[in-house]
């Protein structure tokens, strides 16, 4: 009698005991809603977000594409690798490779037949030479290149186009953001954080959004920052601009590690559950 007295007693206070669970283990819409507004965000005088786009610099071991496109009459074929050379409706082109992945993590055509960043820094390319290419931008590299090809061709008979295979960038999260988790490629000049997820369709509510990890790699070294994207002044960090060969690393919410914050009815559940549990071990214990 006595043991039924203190069981309804504590299931009286049942809700008093629960609710400060759910409080602590719920996710709110802070945790999950994108670019919140931040009195740090930087604003300049036109009340425009200045972009902060860092330029890619060449690393070792990069792929790059080199189309040298001429006159039918310059014969860059001949000149730079008969291989590679295919007629097109323009005139001749030189191609280093220009074919899709194959899912197995980078281009395979590329990889082959693209031209590749050695040890020391430089590119050979056939017809040319050995070129710098460590530490400098697609756009000054692709100018040598033009000044070599213009010692060989007039000027305005050729034009040179250097470039890596798109934005390559690597997203790796928990079981539960395996939609997004791999290698990824965007065609573009830029690609920003915010536009690369909402590609892959956007991250579920257990991902911790005001922990992104960024890992960049730049010619003195890899790089490490931390992305809140909650905060809106997140535009202003140039690691919100995603580089080629970015890895990007989704961290998960403690709470939703422990199977509590997914949704408001799977933590009930789950707090049900764990006083339930502790309560009938508490009986069974009384009762020995």
């Amino acid at each position: 009698m006595q043991t039924t007295f203190i069981t309804m007693k504590i299931y009286k206070y049942f809700p008093f005991l629960i609710l400060p669970f759910l409080l602590i283990s719920c996710i709110t819409t802070k945790d999950v809603k994108y670019m919140q507004p931040s009195e740090s965000l930087v604003i300049n005088e036109e009340g425009l977000i200045p972009y902060n786009i860092p330029v890619y610099r060449v690393t070792k071991n990069d792929m790059l594409t080199l189309n040298i496109v001429t006159t039918p009459k310059g014969d860059a074929a001949q000149f730079y690798s008969s291989l590679n050379a295919q007629a097109t409706g323009n005139g001749i082109s030189f191609s280093g490779g220009n074919a899709t992945g194959n899912g197995t993590g980078g281009n395979a055509m590329i990889y082959f037949n693209g031209l590749k960043v050695d040890s020391k820094g430089d590119i050979l390319v056939f017809g040319i030479g050995y070129v710098k290419a460590e530490g400098r931008t697609i756009e000054e590299i692709t100018q040598e290149l033009q000044q070599k090809v213009n010692e060989n061709f007039q000027d305005g008979k050729s034009e040179v186009r250097l470039n890596t295979d798109g934005i390559t960038y690597y997203i790796l999260g928990d079981i539960e953001t395996v939609g997004i988790t791999g290698e990824k490629k965007a065609h573009k000049n830029t690609l920003t954080l915010t536009e690369a997820i909402s590609i892959n369709g956007g991250l579920n509510r257990t991902v911790d959004r005001k922990n992104i990890v960024v890992y960049r790699k730049l010619p003195e070294g890899i790089k490490k920052a931390k992305i809140d994207l909650t905060r809106e002044d997140v535009m202003n960090s140039p690691y919100y601009y995603v580089q080629n060969g970015d890895e990007i690393f989704l961290t998960t919410q403690r709470r939703a590690l422990n199977g509590f914050g997914k949704d408001p009815i799977q933590t009930l559940i789950s707090g049900v559950s764990v006083l339930t549990t502790a309560l009938s071990i508490y009986l069974l214990i009384k009762n020995l």
